[in-house]
């Protein structure tokens, strides 16, 4: 990392990451065992490998300084073990039940993961091992949702969770404050928009959206298509992860985000313009293939309380800590495309 003349607060060396082969988890940690990270550390990365887990993405990760631990971070003796046997100075949880739809069928799994979870882990830190620095991985939906001409939300923005799944992460985000002030532990929390990129789940919308294309089946729209969502390159998001880890204040919330505001039917005709212009053989006419993939938008009934509008203001992170993303929205859905149009032929 590039220290831009700042001198780090933190130098993690034996780095636990919970949920590490969930879609953020998996770039994270790829993105620490780059020599970009600068990371010269231990990862230990404990996932329970549940339906939307990546681990094919790391089972090829030959490295002495990664290692894999099935199980669940509700077992407390696990945690307290894996703490101890790795002298463990940093946790970053990721692990998340994250899927709204199926939040709304059955919101149990994300009680028991999120709050249950975070819990924890929390208190095997303040009974154990009080000086690890643990850093709570959340998301703009705790905060409810926007209207059109609404600002965007900062750190200080009240919390208004509208979905089992926004309610489970601010009650975790809710323990994480209590204990940092109640049992002096060392704590950051960050909190981003909408992730897209590499080895996303296919019920996410853009990952979706481009198998579909490919299929050239129906692509399902929400209500009208206006809800608006902010969109951020997954690989923007651990840099900035990252960034907190080693150079965020104690106590802070940093929101991360990218300033990339779509409605959900223009991301989707984003999404057609941009397939049909890497996929289209040039002696074809791509106006008349966009407009077919366009005519496969269709809109099915509205998710039951669905929030109008998501916005992250990221001057805090970009002030405080220089971090700025770097990959511009549509170069990223384009990168995205080649990759799983090429994962599909193979």
């Amino acid at each position: 990392m590039n220290n831009n003349n700042r001198n780090c607060i933190r130098h993690p060396q034996n780095l636990l990451i919970t949920g590490g082969c969930g879609f953020i988890g998996v770039n994270f940690i790829h993105y620490l065992l780059s020599p970009e990270s600068g990371f010269t550390g231990t990862i230990v990365n404990i996932d329970k490998l549940t339906y939307a887990a990546h681990s094919n993405a790391l089972v090829e990760l030959v490295n002495p300084r990664y290692i894999f631990i099935y199980g669940d971070i509700c077992d407390s003796i696990l945690i307290k073990d894996i703490l101890y046997k790795f002298n463990i100075d940093t946790i970053c949880h990721f692990a998340a039940e994250s899927h709204v739809d199926r939040s709304i069928n059955n919101g149990y799994p994300f009680i028991q993961s999120n709050i249950n979870g975070t819990f924890s882990l929390l208190e095997i830190v303040r009974q154990y091992y009080p000086s690890v620095h643990f850093h709570h991985i959340s998301t703009d939906e705790v905060f409810g949702s926007l209207e059109p001409s609404d600002a965007a939300f900062t750190e200080l923005a009240p919390y208004a969770p509208n979905n089992p799944y926004s309610a489970s992460k601010a009650s975790s985000d809710h323990l994480v404050r209590a204990y940092a002030h109640t049992y002096n532990l060392s704590t950051t929390m960050s909190h981003s928009s909408n992730n897209y990129g590499l080895y996303q789940h296919e019920e996410k919308l853009i990952p979706q959206t481009i198998r579909r294309l490919y299929d050239k089946k129906p692509i399902p729209l929400y209500g009208d298509g206006s809800n608006i969502r902010d969109w951020i390159h997954v690989s923007d998001h651990v840099r900035a992860i990252w960034t907190i880890l080693c150079y965020g204040n104690t106590g802070e919330n940093y929101n991360i985000g990218a300033r990339n505001e779509y409605s959900n039917r223009e991301l989707l005709q984003i999404l057609c313009k941009l397939y049909a212009e890497l996929t289209t053989p040039a002696k074809n006419d791509i106006k008349s293939v966009y407009n077919e993939y366009l005519n496969l938008i269709t809109l099915v009934p509205d998710r039951p309380g669905h929030d109008l509008r998501y916005a992250i203001d990221p001057s805090k992170i970009e002030k405080t800590l220089y971090w700025y993303p770097q990959i511009p929205f549509e170069a990223g859905l384009k990168a995205l495309i080649v990759h799983q149009v090429d994962s599909y032929q193979k």
